[in-house]
C-alpha cells in the first residue's frame, strides 16, 4: 500500500468534508466513529439507505473524469430516503482501489461535498481502502451510507393509496446511476465512442452519459404533505419500482406518450434493437421520481412554484386484475 498516496488522499477528503459540516456533527473524519447530535425533532424516525454507482464507474475511469459519480452517489440516497419523507442527516463513503491516487479521490469526494452542501448533508466520515489483489488496474468502486430523519408522524408510507389516485412524474437528468450494464454492450463506449458528438444529443455521448443523477429534495421537500406515496425510478425501472408503494391488490398503470422520452434513450433501444418492455424494466426513461397523490393535489403540485411546471400526470393507480403490477400502455 502506498501510506503516501493513502495519507493525501485522507487530507483531501477531510478538507472536501468540512465544507458539508453541520452544528450537530459533534465529531467527523479523523475520528474512528463520528458524531451526530439529532436535533429538532419531536419524535424522529431513523431513516438510512445504502447504494453504489455501479458501472457507470467504467465511463468514468474511461473518460478520466470522476468529478460527477460522488455526486450521483450522494443525490441517489437522498431521493430513496426522500420516498419516505426524510431530511438527509449526514452521509458516509467507501471508495475501494487497487491503487490509490490522491488527484483522483479528491476529484471524487469533491462531486460527494458539493452534493452534500446542496442537499444540507453533511459528510460526517467514510472508508478508502487501497486493496490491488482484489480491483484490478484502474477501476474503483464507490459506495454511499445515508442517514435521515423525519418526525413519525409524517413518514410517508403509501397505505392511504386508492384506485383513481394520481402517479405525477418529475424528470430525470438522463439515466441516473442505472442501465449502465446494458449500455454499454449495446452502444461504443470505446474513448473514440464516448467523444463522439451526436446532434440529437447535442453533445458527446461521454457527456450525456455521465450526467449526474438529479435530486428532488429541494423541489420536493414543501410539497410532502401532499404526497401519498413516492417512487424514485432506479435499477427494475417502473415495473420494479412503482409496486413497492402500493398497497396490497393496487397497481399501476403508466401512460407512456405522456411526457417526451429523452433521445439517450431511443439511442439506447434503436441500435441495441432493444424492446420497449426491457426499456421500461431497466430505464428511467426520463421520469426520475413519481408521485402518488389525489388527482386535486396532483395539480397543486404540478402548478407549484416549486416544480415550475417540471412535472406532469403520467398515469394512474387502479385495481390489481391477478396480472403485473404496472401496466405501460
Amino acid at each position: 500500500m502506498d501510506i503516501s498516496a493513502a495519507r493525501q488522499a485522507k487530507e483531501a477528503i477531510k478538507k472536501l468534508a468540512e465544507a458539508t459540516m453541520r452544528p450537530e456533527v459533534l465529531a467527523g473524519p479523523g475520528f474512528f466513529g463520528s458524531l451526530f447530535e439529532l436535533k429538532g425533532y419531536k419524535n424522529p424516525v431513523l431513516v438510512s439507505s445504502a447504494d453504489g454507482v455501479g458501472t457507470k464507474l467504467k465511463l468514468a475511469v474511461a473518460m478520466n473524469r470522476h468529478d460527477t459519480v460522488g455526486i450521483d452517489l450522494v443525490n441517489h440516497c437522498v431521493n430513496d430516503i426522500l420516498t419516505l419523507g426524510a431530511d438527509p442527516l449526514f452521509f458516509l463513503d467507501y471508495f475501494g482501489a487497487g491503487k490509490l491516487d490522491a488527484q483522483q479521490v479528491a476529484e471524487v469526494v469533491k462531486g460527494l461535498s458539493r452534493a452534500c452542501v446542496e442537499a444540507g448533508c453533511a459528510l460526517i466520515g467514510g472508508e478508502t481502502a487501497e486493496m490491488p489483489g482484489l480491483y484490478a488496474g484502474e477501476d474503483y468502486d464507490l459506495v454511499g451510507f445515508i442517514v435521515g430523519a423525519v418526525e413519525k408522524d409524517n413518514v410517508i408510507t403509501g397505505e392511504g393509496i386508492k384506485p383513481g389516485d394520481a402517479i405525477v412524474g418529475l424528470p430525470s437528468s438522463g439515466l441516473h446511476t442505472n442501465g449502465y450494464s446494458l449500455v454499454r454492450q449495446v452502444l461504443d463506449v470505446s474513448p473514440q465512442g464516448l467523444a463522439r458528438h451526436y446532434p440529437e444529443l447535442e453533445r458527446t455521448l461521454g457527456e450525456e452519459l455521465l450526467e449526474p443523477h438529479r435530486s428532488y429534495y429541494k423541489q420536493l421537500k414543501r410539497l410532502l404533505p401532499l404526497v401519498k406515496g413516492m417512487a424514485h425510478i432506479t435499477g427494475g425501472g417502473f415495473p420494479g419500482n412503482i409496486p413497492r408503494v402500493l398497497p396490497e391488490g393496487l397497481a399501476a398503470r403508466i401512460d407512456s406518450s405522456s411526457w417526451q422520452v429523452p433521445p439517450v434513450f431511443r439511442l439506447i433501444q434503436q441500435q441495441g434493437g432493444v424492446d420497449k418492455a426491457e426499456m421500461y424494466r431497466v430505464f428511467n426513461m426520463g421520469i426520475g421520481m413519481c408521485l402518488i397523490c389525489s388527482p386535486e393535489k396532483a395539480r397543486r403540485i404540478i402548478n407549484s412554484p416549486y416544480i415550475a411546471g417540471k412535472a406532469e400526470v403520467i398515469g394512474e393507480v387502479m385495481p390489481k386484475d391477478g396480472g403485473e403490477g404496472v401496466i405501460i400502455d
